[in-house]
């Protein structure tokens, strides 16, 4: 299947190069032409080598250890090459240009050549298996090709030094410009690490969390025996409380009023005067002057008493009425309460303070991480920062000594030398060049103008584009005194001459391969239906120039030999053909019928058996008022009852609109179509104004078919007539 598609492309392309073979030759032509002359022209030319080695790193640095990253030949990217760095370097305009101006390179006006010359006569290759590239130089003088190389090779070396020692000066400035910065960068770490330990109170953070923790323990401890003794102070406390229904501190007071002699007095005698006046109160009233006179002396007692009190205690206590009873109390008791209230408070006050450095101890502790953390960043920053400077001090000092140092990778293995033979004559490479170059450019031009062409070229392309039922493909034929008779393999046709050479070949030479298409088309028209014979059709063309009149013509003499009786029409009113090919008289015709001028038994002529002609006639000034009357209509159905088939001859479709009116008069419309004079646009329009008008379209006839142009050679017609006859058989 592969080899049969590939032998259809091959054979397309050898019918483009058959029709496109004249512009292809002269361009081929042309080619080989200049290329001969190209070759004849060249003069002996003369080639000159010098050669370079290279290291990854300077033998210089190599040995003394400094400066071995200045000019170290890497790799940069996953599919560079070092070598071929290289190379671009040396074919770079700058050291081009120098070696140029240097040897004052002349082309053969005088005047300096350019960069683009004289690369194309320099030629930079490694040397496989081997850290050296090998540069040549072509030219038509000896010394000049060998001047070349070690002039640019000299250029290469020097401009090679000059950078790599360029970057070791700007490696020295950039590390001087970043000493500064650096050393600044270590007196601030410093600082900022002496602040924090400040701050933050920091000497040995992990021999401070493990004190911390001893610390904490023994707190714990501490706090832990404090809260048990005052647990046991408060439960005595509380125990003296309700025993006595007083606090510690009335306990305190009345311990001092109970020691005040003045209290003591002033109290003795004011129960003396309350004693008095409860027992005058019982002999006497409320008004008398003896009460009255006690109750001012019990006031006056009172006042005093307050006063006693107010000198020892001040103006801090209020005694209840009755607490001075002192021979109430009991004074061993009111002591021990005071001294365990005392012991109590004095817990409490030892307590507070060990929870307030236990706790500040714990923050401590928990603090410790952050801190710990923090002075490692700080610390560790400060060794990078005097890491960098340090490096950056030793660098200083590396670059200070490589910079006097004669700092290269690449050294001169090879100088060239004049060349004493002529580089190896490459005419017969020229000239297969100029003959691939040729093929190339013709088989392209062949192409180029195929592709411009928008003419139908074969039978196979005009079916498709038309999409209508293939009905016959007539073979292009050419009058011969030679081989006359005969079917013949024609150069291009010429369609500028259809009538002047018409033969009616169906009737002159029959047994022809013409005639067996002719056959076949009147065949597949009787098969195009089966509930409805076809008497009467209408053949057209998209364009003149179709062979639509030499069809019409040989169609109607084949269904004529089959004993049908047939009638040729030429209603084609613009220009007539009919009358010429079969040498009849046009001055009555279809034009003169339809006007009631001439009788159609006068104006048909019968011209060989079972076949009769009706000429034009006088061509009128409106043929399309003509063919659309209803005369017309009337003389086709008169026509058609006295002939077994009637057809018409009409005007090619872009010329006149009579052949679509006569199309819906008939029973169809039969289209010619020729390869090499009708194009794409004609067919897009012929298919337009065909589907506009409703028109029964029967089917399409390729005419002038030239077999060796056809995608199916010698087979083509026998096997496309005889799929057309049984597609329409079936049907």
């Amino acid at each position: 299947m592969e080899s049969t598609e590939s032998l259809m492309g091959f054979q397309e392309y050898w019918r483009i190069f058959q029709r496109r073979w004249f512009p292809a030759s002269v361009v081929f032509g042309s080619i080989i032409i200049l290329t001969i002359l190209a070759i004849f022209q060249q003069k002996p030319t003369y080639e000159a080598e010098g050669k370079l080695s290279f290291k990854k790193t300077s033998l210089t640095s190599s040995l003394t250890g400094l400066g071995k990253e200045i000019g170290e030949l890497e790799k940069v990217g996953e599919q560079s090459n070092p070598l071929t760095t290289e190379m671009e370097i040396i074919r770079s305009n700058p050291l081009i240009q120098k070696t140029i101006n240097k040897l004052n390179l002349k082309d053969d006006q005088g005047k300096p050549i350019k960069s683009k010359f004289f690369l194309s006569n320099l030629t930079i290759a490694p040397i496989r298996g081997a850290d050296l590239l090998s540069v040549t130089y072509k030219d038509r003088n000896k010394k000049i090709a060998a001047e070349v190389v070690n002039t640019l090779i000299h250029f290469y070396i020097e401009n090679n030094q000059t950078s790599l020692r360029a970057e070791t000066v700007a490696a020295r400035q950039f590390i001087e410009n970043q000493l500064p910065i650096a050393e600044k960068k270590v007196r601030q770490m410093e600082t900022e690490l002496r602040d924090f330990k400040e701050k933050n109170r920091v000497a040995v953070l992990q021999e401070e969390a493990r004190v911390a923790i001893g610390n904490i323990g023994n707190l714990e401890r501490q706090i832990s025996d404090t809260k048990s003794q005052l647990a046991n102070a408060t439960a005595q406390s509380k125990a003296f409380q309700e025993q006595l229904q007083m606090t510690a501190q009335e306990g305190i007071t009345l311990t001092a009023l109970s020691q005040s002699p003045g209290v003591q007095e002033a109290m003795k005698e004011y129960q003396l005067v309350e004693r008095q006046l409860d027992v005058e109160r019982t002999r006497f009233q409320e008004s008398s002057s003896i009460i009255a006179t006690l109750q001012s002396k019990k006031a006056a007692l009172k006042a005093l008493l307050d006063a006693q009190i107010k000198n020892v205690l001040g103006n801090k206590t209020e005694l209840p009425q009755g607490s001075l009873q002192f021979g109430e109390l009991k004074p061993k008791i009111i002591e021990e309460f005071i001294k365990v209230e005392n012991q109590r408070q004095g817990l409490e006050n030892q307590l507070l303070p060990l929870l307030k450095t236990l706790t500040e101890y714990k923050v401590r502790l928990n603090n410790l991480p952050r801190l710990e953390k923090e002075q490692r960043e700080l610390e560790s920053n400060l060794q990078v920062s005097q890491s960098i400077y340090e490096s950056l001090l030793k660098k200083r000092q590396e670059i200070s000594i490589a910079e006097n140092q004669n700092v290269g990778n690449a050294r001169i293995v090879q100088p060239a030398i004049v060349p004493e033979e002529a580089v190896a004559s490459r005419k017969a490479l020229f000239l297969v060049t100029g003959v691939l170059f040729g093929s190339l450019l013709a088989i392209g031009t062949a192409l180029l103008l195929e592709s411009q062409d928008r003419s139908i070229k074969t039978a196979e392309e005009a079916r498709e584009l038309f999409d209508f039922t293939l009905l016959g493909l007539i073979p292009y034929y050419k009058k011969s005194e030679k081989n006359k008779g005969k079917f013949f393999r024609p150069k291009l046709p010429s369609p500028d001459t259809e009538v002047s050479s018409v033969e009616v070949i169906v009737r002159d030479m029959p047994y022809t391969a013409i005639g067996a298409a002719y056959r076949m088309l009147q065949a597949n028209l009787r098969f195009l239906s089966s509930d409805k014979e076809i008497k009467v059709i209408v053949v057209s063309s998209s364009l003149p120039q179709e062979g639509k009149s030499t069809v019409v013509a040989n169609l109607a003499v084949t269904v004529a030999q089959l004993g049908r009786k047939v009638l040729l029409i030429d209603a084609d009113m613009h220009c007539p053909v009919q009358h010429q090919i079969w040498e009849l008289s046009n001055q009555e015709g279809l034009s003169n019928i339809i006007v009631g001028q001439a009788e159609a038994k006068t104006a048909i002529k019968s011209v060989i058996d079972n076949l009769d002609v009706l000429p034009c006639g006088v061509i009128p000034p409106n043929p399309m008022a003509l063919l659309d009357s209803q005369r017309i209509s009337l003389l086709i159905d008169q026509f058609s009852a006295n002939y077994d088939f009637v057809i018409i001859d009409t005007p090619a479709l872009n010329i006149a609109a009579d052949a679509l009116i006569l199309g819906k008069k008939t029973d169809g419309l039969l289209l010619v179509a020729r390869p090499k004079v009708l194009d794409s646009g004609s067919v897009a329009f012929a298919k337009d104004i065909l589907k506009k008008s409703h028109q029964q379209v029967l089917g399409l006839v390729v005419n002038g078919v030239i077999p060796q142009n056809e995608p199916h050679s010698h087979y083509y017609f026998a096997n496309e007539s005889d799929k057309s006859a049984r597609s329409l058989s079936k049907n």
